[in-house]
């Protein structure tokens, strides 16, 4: 059955108009076009909807059976073709943001707010995770978008870098610090405070020691960013930490270092799923991120 829209439009339009003239006024075409589509829809259907005299047209008891059918149709489609709208222009949606743990708790806050501010029917859900974590959500659909540091060879996914983190160092905070930079030679010998090996921070700490031809020893291993800079606060140990744990640090007894040679840092990217294409509103999420991620984080380090 060959029927579409402008069918449904034009039975509705004589229909309630009474007369194919002010149908196809309402309508905004010809009247020979518009009897035509009448004509259309009625051979599709095989039943007449209309009699139709030199004066007055009239819903025959097929077609005033259909009018409420067609309506709803209408309605429904129309409905529809609004709600792509509004998730086309980001009146709506909902975007899954999974997130590395650090960056979720002192850049996510702060992006997501000024997100919503422009897009205010927009629903963010946050998941703060791993970064395998991360990864596996986004190549599953879980997630619509990813942000932390990643392997260069994930594969499965696309990446887009925000910013690049550097590498610093945390002691406790006794006598001034000395302003130059610290070395990985100097704090050799040191009680080192590391996260985990789950951690990505992990593997660029171990590459810094690596240039000394030694592996890293740590004195604790912990698994959040949190735990480590109380343990440094607490004179146990010194840390290296990413410069977005400064926000974590700021209250605390711990005095921050640049950490030179070699300099290490991190790119802190937003991935999505390879070959997926992303929601109207994980776009447009994406285009924030790219252009403020690097000022939500300075604006709480």
């Amino acid at each position: 059955m060959n029927i579409d829209i402008r069918h449904l439009r034009a039975f509705q339009a004589v229909a309630e108009t009474g007369a194919f003239r002010r149908a196809a006024e309402r309508l905004r075409m010809s009247q020979p076009a518009l009897s035509a589509q009448i004509r259309d829809l009625e051979r599709e259907v095989g039943v007449v909807l209309f009699d139709r005299t030199t004066r007055r047209v009239e819903l025959t008891g097929a077609g005033r059976e259909f009018l409420p059918q067609a309506a709803k149709l209408l309605g429904d489609l129309e409905a529809a073709l609004r709600g792509l709208t509004d998730l086309a222009q980001h009146r709506r949606g909902h975007v899954a943001v999974a997130c590395a743990p650090l960056l979720a708790s002192v850049m996510l806050p702060e992006l997501i707010a000024t997100f919503l501010a422009a897009h205010p029917g927009i629903r963010i859900s946050l998941i703060d995770a791993r970064t395998d974590q991360i990864v596996d959500k986004v190549r599953s659909g879980e997630a619509d978008l990813g942000i932390g540091t990643f392997a260069d060879a994930e594969p499965g996914i696309a990446r887009t870098r925000l910013f690049r983190d550097e590498l610093l160092l945390f002691v406790p905070r006794r006598a001034p610090a000395p302003r130059r930079a610290a070395t990985w030679a100097e704090i050799a010998d040191e009680p080192l405070v590391a996260l985990t090996r789950e951690s990505g921070l992990r593997a660029l700490v171990e590459m810094g020691f690596g240039t000394l031809g030694r592996p890293a020893r740590p004195a604790y291993e912990v698994a959040q960013v949190t735990t480590a800079v109380a343990l440094v606060e607490a004179g146990l140990g010194v840390a290296v930490l990413p410069a977005a744990a400064r926000a974590i640090a700021h209250d605390r007894r711990v005095t921050l270092r640049a950490l030179g040679q070699p300099r290490v840092a991190r790119d802190v990217s937003l991935i999505v799923a390879s070959g997926r294409s992303p929601t109207p509103a994980a776009q447009a999420f994406a285009a924030h991120a790219r252009v403020r991620a690097s000022g939500a984080l300075g604006r709480r380090t």
